[in-house]
């Protein structure tokens, strides 16, 4: 259920900006839902036609849970006499431009964040430094697609000062859509890697498609680029944080990890900023946090509220959850994986088990949407645990061989390696852990979420 205003907003004011037809009584509308369980009286229900569900059949039970009015593109029989409605073609545009609106009313300074990996973190530490400075709301989750950016936007309370919406993406054309709803003041691309090259062919491909959120920046916006990645080299007016470059707009040196955090120095216009420290540890996420400081200074915010907002920082459930189990240490990392998250996932693994004096052991399942790719991207990543010296690998999946594969031809032993199959098994492969597995150890969990790697985790918890 999603707050559009104390106030409310009139049906026919929502005619007016999405250009649709009101049938029935005029009325004031203060929340909207997409799911007729969660109508309540003052809810405009939104029918929205799915892959595997149509919002339209659902119009008379949301009326009959508390709905008032719903945005629909065709009425069902037997509608109560009465009830308002608006008719449109397409009711995801209509809810897009509803939410647009909203934010216009509102007018927070709004971040927008797109990549292949590391956005949802970047997102965290953007809304962390941001908060720092006024009231900031934030997509929550994976709200980050046509349907759940608009859904974050509609949360907007009066008084709102900085916006900061993840941009998730499958296919060209769907990150430009979402600039135009959002209308960003600022867009950050922490990089570009694989995710979704099943789709769009080529990383070439998804840097374009990633770019697409220039197509509604304000003008005079800033881009915040990874400075580290050649496809993203020469874009007019970007700025660019890079470990690599100290010619770059920022520049991260001095990395260094801690048993709880990580600190960094980061250099700026002739000044370099030391000791900032973020509470997670890896260079993967210094370089979120980076990008979050260059957010902060572009806007103008002192380096003391910058460093606050850092320390400030607060991850997304399942990811680089560490924790303790029987003497075990546990990294669970189950919300989703590309070739990058999981190699820089393995590259921690095996900086705790160094700091521990135990044994890494990393459990990797499935990587989805890498198309042809798909056998090649899996043996990187296998090969990655070999080159890492990790002590036993554990796939779980449809493609565990590929990164048994790739690790046996890089050099892991073949009696290091153990493969599952079978998605439907999480009992088998939580079996074999149990025999392995002993105090002192470190053990990885990294797979998309699809694969739902985290029921091997609750297995092993359980016992």
């Amino acid at each position: 259920m999603n707050i559009y205003a104390q106030k409310g907003i009139f049906l026919s004011e929502i005619a007016r900006v999405t250009g649709g037809t009101l049938i029935g009584a005029d009325r004031a509308v203060h929340t909207v839902t997409t799911d007729s369980r969660s109508a309540e009286p003052g809810s405009m229900f939104i029918a929205i036609k799915g892959e595997r569900f149509d919002g339209h059949e659902y119009i008379l039970p949301a009326l009959e849970a508390g709905a008032s009015c719903v945005l629909c593109r065709r009425l069902p029989e037997g509608l109560p006499a009465g009830t308002g409605a608006v008719l449109v073609p397409d009711t995801v545009r209509a809810l897009g431009e509803i939410a647009r609106q909203r934010k216009r009313e509102v007018a927070p300074f709004t971040v927008a964040v797109t990549g292949s990996t590391g956005k949802t973190t970047t997102k965290e530490f953007i809304y962390a430094v941001l908060g720092q400075s006024g009231k900031t709301h934030k997509t929550e989750g994976n709200f980050n697609n046509e349907i759940g950016m608009p859904m974050t936007m509609l949360r907007l309370e009066e008084g709102c000062d900085y916006l900061v919406l993840e941009m998730g993406m499958s296919a060209r054309g769907e990150i430009a859509a979402l600039s135009r709803i959002a209308e960003p003041d600022m867009a950050v691309i922490t990089n570009v890697g694989d995710s979704h090259i099943e789709t769009l062919g080529s990383r070439e491909a998804i840097r374009d498609a990633k770019l697409e959120v220039r197509t509604a920046l304000a003008p005079g916006g800033k881009l915040i680029l990874n400075g580290d990645q050649p496809l993203l080299a020469g874009i007019p007016d970007g700025v660019y944080v890079s470990a690599a470059r100290p010619e770059a707009d920022y520049y991260i040196s001095h990395i260094t990890d801690h048993e709880t955090c990580t600190t960094f120095d980061l250099s700026h216009a002739g000044h370099t900023v030391r000791d900032l420290s973020i509470p997670v540890i890896g260079s993967h996420n210094v370089f979120d946090a980076a990008l979050a400081y260059a957010v902060g200074c572009e806007i103008g915010m002192t380096e003391e509220q910058i460093r606050a907002g850092l320390n400030n920082f607060k991850n997304t459930g399942m990811r680089q959850e560490i924790f303790r189990v029987k003497g075990v240490s546990v990294i669970e990392d189950c919300y989703n994986a590309a070739p990058a998250s999981m190699s820089a996932a393995l590259s921690v693994l095996a900086m705790i088990a160094r700091r521990e004096h135990g044994r890494s052991i990393a459990v990797l399942g499935d990587m989805r949407e890498l198309g042809d790719f798909s056998c090649t991207l899996h043996e990187q990543v296998g090969a990655k645990a070999a080159e890492l010296s990790i002590d036993l690998l554990y796939t779980f999946g449809e493609s565990a061989a590929f990164f048994a594969l790739g690790a046996k031809k890089a050099g892991m032993p073949e009696q290091a390696i153990f493969v599952f199959r079978r998605l439907d098994s999480p009992e088998t492969l939580a079996d074999a852990l149990r025999e392995q597995v002993r105090p002192g150890d470190a053990v990885l969990f990294k797979a998309s979420r699809a694969v739902r790697m985290e029921r091997v985790i609750e297995l092993l918890k359980e016992e």
